[in-house]
């Protein structure tokens, strides 16, 4: 009987120890269609503020082209498997809040005279 229990025991450890653990650093990305919606908003803020003539809109098209860039910059560090839990958090973070201000800059285009 003690040598039935002590197998039991021990197939119940090595059952414990083949399954792989959580991964405890997992984020889930920023989905696909979120992502595609933010560098559409942040291109099309590049094409308007670009196309516009008045000094205001030339000085902010150079702006513009920065926002778009640290988009698409944050969309691949935050899906690289090397980025930190942390680091993967915060950029995705950074990300959502620079399509925010593409969103609200084209919102101001009529105020620079485009």
């Amino acid at each position: 009987m003690t040598r039935w229990l002590l197998l039991v025991a021990l197939v119940a450890c090595k059952r414990d120890a083949a399954a792989p653990p959580p991964d405890e650093h997992a984020v889930a990305p920023i989905p696909a269609a979120e992502a595609k919606r933010g560098q559409d908003a942040c291109n099309a803020y590049v094409t308007q503020v670009c196309a516009c003539t008045t000094p205001a809109a030339k000085q902010a098209c150079g702006l513009a082209r920065a926002l778009a860039d640290a988009v698409q910059t944050g969309l691949e560090v935050s899906a690289s498997p090397d980025t930190s839990r942390q680091d993967t958090l915060q950029t995705q973070d950074h990300v959502r809040k620079t399509i925010k201000s593409c969103i609200e800059e084209t919102a101001k285009l009529p105020t620079l005279g485009c």
